[in-house]
């Protein structure tokens, strides 16, 4: 299924039937798009030798190639996980994911460029940071709090800011907000809570398979 967006990229949507349930990847030849977990089966049972599938729904046809590499990832992450630490992630090209903003190379002169273009985007300035750093610094199997999270992405204030962020998270998985857990150890809400019970499930999935 392909449709044209306001930025005038060319998408392909791809679903795959994950231990999830469907995932829909979102993408054109630049990146991934999104990333949907539609909820619409109950979690599979999880077991630490089994292996666990995640089968491509359509045809791979035309699909771009950082497209091919996001299912090859998700594929890996569900049955092997261990081994998805190695393989390449694809390009992002969701507006939240792109430019200096989301370069934390840039440091704190991202922001100051941000409010000189508009006071608002210090917003999306700080999302893109945040998301950044969880990806490059918390790995398979760890967590992180929100309050942790928000120090290491240079304000310690913004722990609320931090919960908007994992809430705008347009790739979830691959940017891998179900790590980042309350101060008290829960894990604290997913997907506006409505998906607790997946957060819970891919943090079992990741602490068994690290055991494994």
């Amino acid at each position: 299924m392909k449709k044209q967006t306001e930025s005038q990229c060319t998408q392909k949507t791809i679903s795959l039937l994950s231990p999830l349930g469907t995932i829909q990847v979102s993408g054109c030849e630049n990146g991934v798009h999104t990333i949907q977990i539609l909820m619409d089966v109950a979690p599979a049972e999880r077991s630490s030798k089994a292996p666990l599938s995640c089968v491509v729904n359509d045809s791979l046809a035309e699909t771009s190639h950082e497209l091919q590499r996001c299912v090859e990832w998700l594929q890996a992450y569900f049955s092997e996980p261990q081994t998805a630490g190695s393989l390449p992630l694809p390009a992002f090209h969701h507006p939240a994911l792109q430019g200096g903003l989301f370069d934390f190379t840039l440091g704190q002169s991202v922001y100051a460029s941000a409010v000189a273009l508009s006071p608002g985007l210090i917003a999306d300035a700080f999302t893109s940071r945040v998301l950044h750093v969880l990806l490059r610094d918390v790995k398979f199997g760890e967590t992180v709090s929100y309050k942790r999270l928000a120090e290491m992405a240079g304000n310690p204030r913004a722990v609320r800011a931090v919960g908007g962020a994992m809430r705008r998270n347009p790739v979830p998985l691959l940017i891998p907000c179900h790590r980042v857990i309350s101060s008290n150890g829960q894990s604290g809400p997913y997907m506006s809570g409505k998906g607790d019970h997946l957060k819970q499930w891919l943090l079992t999935h990741e602490r068994q398979r690290g055991e494994g």
